[in-house]
């Protein structure tokens, strides 16, 4: 029987341990926190946001694309429905193809993943943090309190790809034939994601894509939050790197009083942070995606022509929430009131150029603090895509966000959790 320790018990983790043990090993699953789950219970406004209607590699983010097919085809979205199925989870499809459980819980599919490592036999040890990984395998393991504040256990800025261990040495050690580390990112650090297995792997010889937050919200200095705060629409942002568009994202925006939230501002970030921080980085955005200047203003001539009391500010407010229409006009020194027909060319321009392209205050993002996941980490090519085994450590296995892939909001990152942990977690098994 093989013997295998796997570090990490996120949805990645659980899912590896799971399959090794489905797979006749027997194993150790060790997880930071005292509290196992926690991203999970966080996840989809805690209601767990399991998978989406079609998964593909197109996406995701990071390292190669072949690669993440190649694991996605290993353990599918139907298989991942059919399994949760299995396990008591009855999902349903909303119309964004996100599934949900039907109870609106993540408390639901953590307690079936458990009762279902239960079940297995996996051993479970919570509150236990591997600090160190020698080949062979000894894993080093540091036990932490319940009352105990995770984060910072491995230091370093972002961008950079050198890593330290945490000073403190082993309270004990275990030896195993196989190891897969499951340790995520850096994404809510308080929940046991605080870099450590970044620290593991470097020391063993890995390189990382240097690691950013992703999935996080954009922080912003702009009028728009204080007149719009709570309005949420549909929105096409672009981000522009020197005076050049490099990512275009389209999604429902919502506009709060830090800056933008909501799958188009989310999905942004990873990409914010990737463009070089010495470059001049810019946001925009379309509040009428699909609609072009040429396309608004054609319409408001033959609005003009046709409709003598439309007003500016009824032509905006058939397009864009009324406080964004009463904002607009503010901005561009339009009197709302006015009838289009009786608009100068020059403040029609500038009304509509706000409606298609107006710049965000974007000035940064909330971080890992409030990242739904990790952008980097280990590069795909350093694992065999068949098995997600090290290329540089044989016995190691890899699987989750500590590799350098990440999906964009709607379940996919889950989706790789699930079967990245499968393909890991069933390799690791075997002799």
């Amino acid at each position: 029987m093989t013997n295998v320790i796997v570090i990490g018990a996120g949805a990645a983790g659980l899912t590896a341990a799971l399959r090794a043990a489905e797979s006749g090993a027997q194993v150790w699953l060790l997880n930071a926190h005292p509290r196992i789950g926690l991203k999970i219970l966080m996840s989809g406004g805690t209601r767990c946001n399991v998978t989406h209607r079609e998964v593909t590699s197109r996406d995701f983010n990071g390292g190669s694309r072949a690669v993440v097919a190649r694991v996605l085809r290993a353990f599918t979205p139907e298989q991942t429905r059919a399994w949760m199925e299995s396990m008591g989870v009855h999902l349903k499809l909303e119309l964004t193809g996100k599934y949900f459980p039907e109870t609106d819980d993540a408390q639901t599919v953590l307690d079936a993943l458990m009762g279902a490592i239960k079940t297995a036999g996996v051993a479970v040890q919570a509150g236990a943090r591997g600090v160190r990984l020698e080949p062979g395998f000894r894993v080093g393991i540091q036990r932490v309190k319940a009352s105990a504040q995770l984060g910072g256990g491995a230091v370093a800025r972002v961008g950079e790809e050198t890593w330290r261990l945490p000073k403190e040495e082993p309270d004990e050690w275990l030896e195993s034939e196989r190891v897969i580390l499951a340790t995520g990112g850096l994404s809510f650090p308080r929940t046991g994601s605080d870099g450590t297995g970044y620290s593991l792997v470097t020391a063993l010889g890995h390189t990382l894509e240097p690691p950013v937050p992703a999935l996080t919200p954009l922080a912003a200095a702009d009028a728009l939050c204080r007149a719009a705060q709570g309005v949420t629409l549909d929105a096409e942002l672009a981000l522009w790197v020197d005076g050049k568009v490099s990512e275009r994202v389209r999604g429902s925006l919502l506009i709060a009083h830090f800056g933008f939230t909501g799958p188009a501002a989310l999905d942004l970030s990873r990409h914010w942070h990737r463009a070089d921080a010495s470059s001049n980085r810019r946001v925009t955005a379309s509040f009428a995606p699909g609609a072009t200047l040429e396309s608004l203003r054609a319409e408001w001539v033959k609005a003009g022509e046709h409709t003598s009391r439309l007003t500016a500010r009824r032509f905006l407010a058939a397009r864009l929430p009324d406080r964004l229409a009463e904002l607009f006009c503010v901005e561009s020194r339009v009197d709302g009131t006015i009838p289009v027909s009786q608009i100068s060319r020059d403040t029609r321009e500038s009304l509509l150029h706000r409606v298609v392209e107006r710049p965000l205050g974007v000035t940064g993002t909330l971080g890992y603090e409030k990242a739904e996941v990790t952008a980097g980490g280990v590069k795909l090519a350093e694992v065999d895509p068949s098995t997600l085994e090290s290329r540089i450590v044989p016995g190691l296995f890899l699987c989750g966000e500590i590799l350098d892939v990440e999906g964009r909001l709607g379940g996919f990152n889950f989706q790789w959790a699930w079967s990245s942990g499968t393909v890991a977690g069933r390799a690791a098994a075997k002799r």
